[in-house]
């Protein structure tokens, strides 16, 4: 049986290039997900967030495959980030921001094996992040989006590429999105790939 592979199934929303911002509409599609706030690089919440939504997606894949049924690639992090005041943006307080980190799930992954795959992650070990994870459809509409290659501290020229683009033909709504193609574990910094998408209206 052919591995299924939502990148390639949902290629235009998946397969950014850096060479220009394009338009897209994106579909409303399930996710897993977790809310929380604060600075990513030191607020435990964020690492107990990803490691749930990993590890529990991961095992609703193998559940499924081990129950006959069809095998398919886990999806990337991506993570939806705002601000109750933008000043805080511009002040990068980082302790301030609110994030949702989310892993896309096939339509066929239904809530009942999600929940086992959930009972089957806590039974093995105590991930804080569990209690606070929901699976919850979410329809951006019409957005805006690029692929920036690099750092995450470098990403304000491409940000600022999206938002010129949607300036020319609306104005932005909704919550910066970020899709992290990339392990950032093992990949060099300078070669990260990351989808920045921006809902405009």
């Amino acid at each position: 049986m052919t591995k299924i592979d939502l990148r390639r199934e949902l290629r235009h929303l998946y397969a950014a290039s850096t060479k220009e911002v394009v338009e897209v509409r994106v579909p409303a599609l399930r996710f897993l997900m977790v809310d929380g706030r604060g600075d990513p690089n030191t607020e435990p919440a964020y690492a107990e967030a990803v490691e749930a939504l990993f590890s529990v997606s991961y095992a609703a894949k193998f559940m499924l495959k081990k129950a006959g049924g069809p095998d398919y690639a886990v999806m990337p992090l991506e993570g939806l980030w705002w601000v109750d005041d933008h000043a805080v943006f511009a002040a990068d307080d980082r302790a301030r921001w609110r994030w949702r980190m989310m892993v896309l799930q096939p339509d066929f992954v239904g809530d009942a094996l999600l929940e086992a795959a959930i009972a089957q992650v806590r039974a093995k070990k105590a991930l804080p992040g569990l209690d606070r994870l929901r699976l919850e459809a979410f329809t951006e509409g019409r957005c805006a989006q690029v692929l920036h290659v690099g750092p995450f501290s470098a990403e304000g020229p491409t940000i600022a590429r999206v938002h010129d683009f949607i300036a020319g033909r609306g104005r932005l709504a909704g919550r910066h999105h970020e899709i992290y193609l990339s392990d950032v574990r093992r990949a060099d910094p300078a070669k990260w790939r990351t989808i920045i998408r921006q809902p405009m209206a």
